[in-house]
């Protein structure tokens, strides 16, 4: 089994888009079995990331590159993990 594809979130509190990425990421990971390691990154806590994405969230990075704002489509999102376990 090859290494756990990992996924950036970049997050605020009471984000409800934020919330809804996370269980398409989980659930397309689930159902394509490829594991993922979601790292979620509060922008609220570092001044640097609140002035670059502010209300731009969820901004998610897939295997290190940009991949969704604001929602995840699960068919690009299962082309993505695919291709990163390529």
């Amino acid at each position: 089994m090859s290494d756990a594809v990992p996924i950036v979130i970049y997050t605020r509190t009471q984000c409800p888009l934020c919330d809804e990425a996370k269980a398409t990421i989980r659930e397309v990971a689930e159902t394509t079995a490829i594991p993922v390691d979601i790292e979620l990154v509060n922008v609220e806590t570092d001044p640097e990331l609140q002035s670059k994405y502010g209300e731009r969230v969820p901004y998610v990075y897939v295997d290190g590159r940009p991949a969704f704002k604001f929602e995840v489509e699960p068919e690009r999102l299962r082309e993505k993990l695919l291709a990163a376990q390529a």
